[in-house]
Formats: C-alpha cells, structure tokens, sequence
C-alpha cells in the first residue's frame, strides 16, 4: 500500500467539514484532521491576496486518490484549488495497516 498524505486549504470551517466528511464516508480517506484557522498570502491572476483559510490534512492511498482528487474538487468552491499529495514514506506499521483496514469496501 503506498500511503498519502493530501494537502488541502478551504475558505471556511463548513467547507472543510463537508470535505473532510464526504471523503471519510466515502471511504476516500481514513482519517482527516481539520487544522485552525491560518493566513494565507499568495498570488492569484497577477495579484498578491491574503486570504484566511482551514488546512485539511487527509489521509489515504495512491490507489484511492483519483477519486478522492474528484470528490474534493466538486465540493471545493475554488477555481484551482489546492490539492498536493505527498507520499508517506516511513510510518508506524499499524498505523498504516489501520489505514489501509478503514479504506476497504
């Protein structure tokens, strides 16, 4: 199994709990952890913004992610939103078997 961890910032708190929501039930994700509040400053069409957002970080698997990249977009209100995956590439074993269990059918 070859674990992700996704990176993902919402606009709001009820953004990232119906994200974080839908791709736990979906079985997308075993575990996401909605993060507080933080500032963002970055350039959007040219334009320095700044912006307050909610991280999300998601935990899941390479294999689950196409799906679970579609199900954040649809509920993501951004044009480009930003969706990273990073492998994880040392863990606790059972931690990862645990994923891995809460992920099936």
């Amino acid at each position: 199994m070859d674990a992700l961890l996704i990176l993902t910032n919402c606009p709001n708190e009820e953004i990232a709990n119906k994200i974080a929501l839908a791709v736990v039930e979906l079985k997308l994700a075993a575990c996401v952890n909605i993060l507080p509040r933080m500032q963002s400053i970055y350039r959007w069409q040219g334009v320095v913004e700044s912006a307050t957002e909610i991280p999300l970080l998601i935990k899941s698997t390479s294999e689950h992610y196409p799906a679970l990249e579609a199900a954040i977009r649809e509920r993501h209100p951004y044009k480009v939103p930003e969706i990273i995956a990073l492998p994880i590439t040392h863990a606790l074993p059972a931690y990862l078997k645990w994923v891995q269990a809460e992920m099936q059918g």
